[in-house]
């Protein structure tokens, strides 16, 4: 599904002394089957951004398109359980989310809420559960005797259960170690291209980020910061640190090396085999050279 924000606006507890704007004038338009990564620091309107994506707070000012559903402050979509069920969104800490006496259970909650049937939900189940890393032999269990990394992948295999188009990510490795997280993105990034889904990844990670995104869109109190490819966004140092986010160690790696070899490497999204086996002939080239 394509998303388009035009000039969209949001104030918390508008008309009351308290009232807040959390994103002002964002203008964007993401293309169905797009891998997009929404950064920025706390408090630059993440949240907010992806709350307007299945009508959670509709515009105070603006136009949310998602396919075919219009969001104003004035309009929103008749079925909005329709939407819902089109934008799927896993939260942080998605385990927290689960209370069935069944892993089988729990992943059938979500589509028996829109009217799945008995027999679809079942072979959602069947196909799903594999795809995140449950085994059949773990459906009848209790999701509270199993590992936190199952937890979540559990709670995960809820929302792909409603079959949705959209697919938004809330910090999805938060609190995952390094292996876990690792394994988890691999498990989205694979699930986004055999689904064709539209992914939209809110995270603090610009290695995530810049391994996965094809499109980055960089918030700053509230507004637009940057937007573009990640191979042109984070390669901007300087700008990168005026709003206090990092380098990725892939790109701060290969600056070093230029600086030491005096050569250009040039940053395309390699793999860490790619880029080995680039320095590997750029240092190969240099002893010919000499």
């Amino acid at each position: 599904m394509d998303i388009l924000f035009d000039k969209v606006s949001y104030i918390y507890q508008q008309n009351t002394p308290f009232a807040h704007k959390a994103i002002e004038d964002l203008s964007f338009h993401i293309p169905s089957g797009s891998f997009v990564a929404v950064i920025g620091h706390t408090g630059s309107g993440k949240s907010t951004l992806i709350q307007h994506l299945n009508g959670l707070v509709t515009p105070s000012e603006g136009e949310v398109r998602i396919g075919d559903y219009r969001l104003t402050k004035d309009e929103k979509p008749k079925n909005m359980k329709a939407l819902r069920s089109k934008v799927g969104v896993v939260f942080q800490y998605p385990e927290h989310q689960l209370f069935e006496e069944s892993v089988a259970k729990d992943i059938a909650f979500g589509p028996q809420n829109f009217g799945v049937s008995k027999e679809e939900i079942h072979r959602r189940i069947k196909r799903i559960a594999p795809m995140v890393g449950i085994s059949e032999a773990l459906l009848d269990r209790s999701p509270f005797d199993l590992s936190g990394g199952q937890m979540r992948r559990v709670a995960i295999a809820g929302v792909l259960a409603v079959k949705p188009e959209v697919l938004v990510l809330d910090e999805p490795t938060a609190g995952l170690d390094p292996r876990g997280r690792k394994e988890i993105m691999r498990m989205f990034y694979e699930l986004h291209q055999r689904e064709k889904l539209t992914t939209i990844m809110v995270t603090h990670s610009m290695e995530d980020a810049v391994t996965y995104a094809d499109y980055v869109i960089m918030l700053n109190n509230g507004t637009i910061y940057m937007e573009g490819k990640p191979e042109a966004v984070f390669t901007k140092a300087e700008a990168l640190k005026k709003v206090q986010l990092d380098v990725p160690e892939m790109i701060q790696f290969i600056h070093a090396f230029e600086t030491k070899f005096g050569t250009s490497l040039p940053f395309k999204r390699q793999t860490i085999q790619q880029l080995a086996e680039q320095i590997q002939h750029r240092l190969k080239g240099a002893e010919y050279d000499e």
